[in-house]
């Protein structure tokens, strides 16, 4: 048991250590790392990671307070080992015992033996100092929101009156929803099917694929997983494949569309579209035919630079265009919190930029009459409403089709509001 957990908090700090100091991504490293550990100890790490993720500031700053001097870069791994310790002490279950026991010989599978004493002298420190501590941080009010400072502001700067609610809605555990197949399965019968399985859901949402379950559970508890019946998708996100409307015989591109909801998801509602799924990545795109195997649905599926359609599209014009476009990612730092520390305020610009070279190459292989579905998990408005304010200024024939609660333009989703991710849609219409 003591090397079991030892192990969990060996591997969720160097998962921690990757995404800090080498900025990797969190879904990028945190397999291979835990990938011979039991299904609970794997959990525990994925829970730490998180959990860190999104307190980081927080934690950064107990650390500072408890080192007497900054650590050497060779000792940096103890940086995030801390952080794991730490975040067990102050905001998990754990008992102290465990949590410090464990920590401190993980520093010995983490190749750092000899700073075993230094490891379990900060977390007793941690364990007496607690209330001080803690005292401490409510003295710093910047470092509540757990927010880098440049994201923070510009939260605040487009969202006044709710820049504390979104950001308090980013730390959070996201909900669960569940996508329906309507091919396999209608709502009312899957809800049987979760009751007897001891699967306890939400208050039913208005969309007629959306389910949202009370707590998490793993995939392989979901009756009828395996055989395609429910897919994992965000209740925001699921609103793509009804806004797009695909119709029997369309020919339709979802551009980049790894890891695949969205286009199996247009299937799922319209069986005889002919779709194309294209994404700039091929590693991604293997999720793509994975789902789409599950499921049973067919598309073709390619690996293609969206910018230059010359490079893979045949000539054949599409009726409809879902194009989910490269962004920020800021509406859904509640699912992927390394969000906050992997993101740059320099980055925005160059999405924006790209989204702009895509948006312009995409719409000339729009059929006239045809229409383009924009779509991006951001609530940055530069990427979003001034994003398709800049194309309908710069392109005549571009038409924005009502399609917001209250006949709006565009519909921009906020984290938290109807228990959904943060995204952005703008449905344009290409005149004749």
């Amino acid at each position: 048991m003591a090397a079991n957990g030892a192990a969990s908090r060996a591997a969720a700090a160097s998962a921690l250590f990757q995404v800090l100091e080498q900025q990797k991504s969190l879904s990028q490293v945190f397999p291979s790392l835990t990938d011979r550990l039991e299904s609970r100890d794997r959990a525990l790490a994925q829970t730490i990671c998180y959990g860190v993720l999104r307190v980081l500031p927080q934690l950064n700053f107990i650390v500072r307070q408890l080192l007497s001097k900054p650590l050497k870069k060779d000792m940096l791994i103890l940086h995030s080992l801390l952080l794991v310790g730490i975040y067990q002490l102050l905001y998990m279950r754990t008992s102290d015992h465990a949590a410090v026991a464990a920590t401190v010989e993980a520093a010995v599978l983490l190749k750092q033996s000899r700073q075993k004493s230094l490891i379990n002298a900060i977390l007793r420190n941690v364990q007496r100092q607690r209330e001080q501590l803690e005292a401490q941080l409510c003295d710093h009010p910047e470092l509540q929101h757990n927010h880098p400072r440049w994201l923070a502001e510009l939260i605040q700067q487009h969202y006044p009156q709710r820049a504390e609610q979104i950001m308090l809605a980013n730390n959070q555990q996201p909900p669960m929803w569940l996508r329906i197949n309507e091919q396999r399965v209608q709502r009312a019968d899957y809800l049987a099917l979760l009751e007897a399985a001891d699967i306890a859901v939400q208050q039913q949402s208005p969309l007629a694929t959306a389910i949202q379950l009370l707590q998490p559970v793993d995939v392989l508890r979901l009756p009828h997983f395996a055989d395609g019946w429910v897919s994992v998708q965000d209740i925001a996100a699921q609103h793509a494949a009804w806004l797009l409307g695909a119709e029997a015989g369309e020919h339709i591109l979802d551009c980049c569309a790894a890891p695949g909801g969205k286009t199996a998801h247009i299937l799922e509602r319209q069986p005889q579209a002919q779709v194309l799924a294209i994404d700039a990545d091929s590693l991604r795109l293997q999720r793509v035919h994975d789902n789409l195997q599950r499921l049973q649905l067919g598309a073709q599926v390619i690996c293609a630079d969206a910018t230059d359609p010359a490079s893979w599209w045949d000539g054949q014009l599409f009726d409809r265009i879902l194009l989910d476009a490269p962004c920020s990612a800021t509406g859904v730092i509640r699912r992927h919190p390394d969000i906050k520390w992997l993101r740059r305020a320099s980055d925005i610009q160059a999405l924006v930029d790209l989204q702009q070279q895509i948006l312009t190459a995409l719409w000339s292989t729009l059929k006239p009459g045809g229409t383009l579905l924009y779509a991006t998990c951001s609530i940055i408005p530069a990427e979003n409403s001034k994003q398709i304010q800049a194309f309908l200024a710069t392109h005549a024939d571009a038409q924005a089709i009502s399609l917001g609660p209250q006949g709006e333009v565009d519909w921009q989703w906020l984290p938290g509001d109807l228990a959904g991710d943060g995204f952005y849609y703008a449905k344009l219409e290409k005149q004749r």
